[in-house]
């Protein structure tokens, strides 16, 4: 069972991978919603160093032609869930990740202040692994367990909180089976698509 610290804002079981891609929240927000992303680097590869490489700004531009045109990017997520279903995190929850860029969800701009970030290695089109769904079940679990916020049970893909700038975790993740495993561990699981 993942457990997640409130002093500290670390999920047991996770390796700890420090970024400075990320800053305090502002004063009164919290974790409020569950962003999903997706991620492959390069694009459609799987393993490697080169995530860990990114979100600690170490990306070196000459391992990957693609590299050399996101190097520059000062972005983190607080965990990565790789294909194998083993946790990294990057950023504790209760610091402001820089996972979301320009967002926009119910009412509300610049969701990194008041969301947690999950970055799901795969892409858009190839099916996410099962054990990735499971950690990803039991990590909200412990996730909405800890802070009272997130237990409405809100969450989102990248692709509803910055539609037409983004499509992760794409058409290939299944949304109906995330909802299932939240309910079956009784969690809560609740989407609003707008776009």
């Amino acid at each position: 069972m993942l457990k997640v610290a409130v002093s500290t804002g670390l999920v047991s079981f996770a390796r700890q991978v420090d970024s400075r891609n990320c800053d305090d929240r502002p004063s009164g927000c919290g974790p409020e919603l569950i962003v999903i992303h997706g991620i492959s680097l390069p694009p459609g590869s799987y393993g490697g160093p080169w995530i860990d490489r990114l979100f600690t700004n170490a990306l070196p531009p000459d391992a990957d032609p693609y590299f050399a045109t996101i190097q520059h990017l000062r972005v983190s997520s607080h965990v990565l869930i790789a294909r194998d279903g083993s946790l990294t995190q990057y950023v504790p929850f209760h610091e402001r990740a820089w996972h979301a860029g320009r967002s926009h969800w119910r009412g509300r701009d610049e969701c990194n202040d008041f969301s947690v970030g999950i970055e799901l290695e795969g892409t858009d089109e190839e099916p996410y692994d099962e054990r990735q769904y499971e950690t990803l079940a039991r990590l909200i679990l412990a996730l909405q367990q800890t802070y009272p916020m997130l237990a409405d049970g809100w969450i989102a893909g990248h692709s509803d909180i910055a539609p037409g700038r983004k499509t992760d975790p794409g058409p290939a993740f299944d949304w109906r089976r995330l909802e299932r495993d939240l309910r079956a561990s009784g969690a809560r699981f609740r989407r609003e698509v707008l776009a």
